[in-house]
């Protein structure tokens, strides 16, 4: 008796190689539904063997550091140098070495939806994960890119297997650690996309949680970035203690007000 197609789509689901004697089978299989079951399965396997080519590629500076001997490879990124209001963000993470999550990409080229799926299955992967926050009245009192420094070393401080190479998404930071900085590594390093991921669930998260005590600001939306309805709200309310004082415009409204 010939299994049905509802059974073969359920067993093809499992199937991983084109020379399975599965694959065959539905080969010879004549019926219709089967060769267009057939035709999706080979498609899909096609996007996956992409995807993992994209992913070797992507882990090219990880394996170049291992091969130097080094064990534990750190990918650093922030998020949140710009906004008006709210923290920022870095994350380290150190991945296994011979990973594979698919679909990992600098976070601000996923969708929401994407990114949170990934940044549930990174925690799940990741040898250490660590998190940097610093808040806008240290951003005000020592820049934000010292500020972004700051939040790094934090994150690296924070991973439970401390890292002997360092991978930094365009930036270099005061560590003793071996370090190498990559101009838009978000893009070309898992390890770095992967904490660009965390960094920026993290504090999306952390908006969030803000946008309940401050509503009329609408970060839930921003995210403290400086969006028209955001900038009204600041006139219209003033800054609250999360609004970065020695960014514009909220330093010339503060300007402003003690004009008045």
């Amino acid at each position: 008796m010939k299994q049905t197609i509802k059974e073969i789509e359920m067993i093809l689901q499992s199937v991983t190689e084109p020379d399975d004697p599965f694959v065959k089978k539905c080969q010879q299989d004549e019926r219709k539904g089967v060769q267009e079951l057939l035709q999706r399965w080979k498609k899909k396997q096609e996007e996956l063997m992409a995807e993992k080519r994209r992913f070797e590629k992507m882990m090219v500076y990880e394996k170049e550091a291992q091969k130097q001997g080094f064990q534990y490879v750190a990918g650093i990124d922030e998020v949140g140098r710009g906004p008006l209001a709210g923290p920022v963000v870095a994350a380290a993470v150190i991945l296994p070495e011979n990973i594979f999550i698919s679909g990992i990409n600098d976070s601000k080229k996923l969708s929401s939806k994407k990114r949170e799926q990934l940044y549930q299955e990174i925690k799940n992967e990741a040898l250490a994960i660590g998190i940097g926050v610093v808040g806008a009245d240290v951003i005000d009192e020592i820049n934000i890119y010292q500020a972004t420094k700051k939040a790094m070393n934090i994150a690296i401080n924070q991973l439970s297997i401390f890292p002997d190479f360092l991978l930094i998404d365009a930036m270099k930071i005061d560590t003793p650690i071996t370090q190498r900085s990559l101009i838009k590594g978000d893009s070309l390093s898992v390890s770095i996309a992967s904490a660009s991921i965390i960094a920026k669930v993290y504090r999306d998260r952390l908006m969030m949680e803000y946008s309940k005590k401050y509503p009329e600001y609408q970060f839930e939306k921003n995210a403290g970035y400086g969006t028209r309805e955001h900038i009204q709200a600041i006139r219209k309310f003033g800054p609250t203690p999360i609004h970065r004082k020695t960014f514009a415009p909220i330093k010339e409204y503060i300007h402003n007000e003690n004009e008045k």
